[in-house]
């Protein structure tokens, strides 16, 4: 695998506030597995939690919609 990140907002604010984040997978536990994506869909509802439109807790993790495949064996 690759190095793997997430884009990820501290702040509210304008695309200015979004920020790379690089991550360390653990390995998976009994039951779970480990998807490595492919690809992340930005849409609207990203925007709208970037600018504190849509309430939610910071910091927030862009990109909930993705596809990929399961890398855990």
């Amino acid at each position: 695998m690759s190095s793997s990140y997430r884009m990820v907002v501290r702040a509210h604010g304008g695309p200015d506030v979004i920020e790379r984040e690089d991550l360390e997978i653990p390995s998976p536990a009994p039951g779970q597995l480990v998807i490595e994506t492919e690809a992340v869909g930005l849409n609207f509802i990203d925007t709208y939690y970037r600018k504190g439109l849509y309430p939610d807790a910071l910091p927030i993790a862009l990109g909930s919609e993705s596809v990929g495949k399961d890398r855990s064996r």
